[in-house]
């Protein structure tokens, strides 16, 4: 089943797709945590940094497809095209909310 989605998460995808990346940083706590890649990178500065290099290296734009809650995780699973091998991939973004705050983002 789709839901809305919670602001967060919209300024999320928006800010990221046109680098905007106070936008996109908008909606996380200051002690949140990105698990991309292998790698975790927690606090508003280092996430900031991790959108920033993401978008240098990939030139990444994500379409969403569909979006599930199980609380207190919301699931968007986007279409992902940019400037690596096998574009466009589709990826599940597993968000964990704290009162419409990003506390937790796993990407796989």
């Amino acid at each position: 089943m789709t839901h809305p989605l919670p602001s967060s998460i919209t300024q999320y995808f928006a800010g990221k797709n046109i680098g905007d990346f106070e936008t996109a940083l908008s909606g996380f706590a200051p002690d949140a945590v990105v698990a991309d890649e292998s790698h975790s990178h927690q606090g508003r500065e280092a996430i900031g940094a991790w959108m920033q290099d993401t978008h240098r290296r990939y030139r990444d734009m994500a379409e969403i497809l569909s979006a599930t809650v199980t609380e207190p995780i919301t699931t968007v699973s986007a279409r992902i095209s940019g400037n690596f091998p096998g574009s466009p991939i589709t990826l599940d973004f597993s968000f964990t909310l704290q009162d419409d705050r990003i506390t937790r983002l796993e990407i796989a």
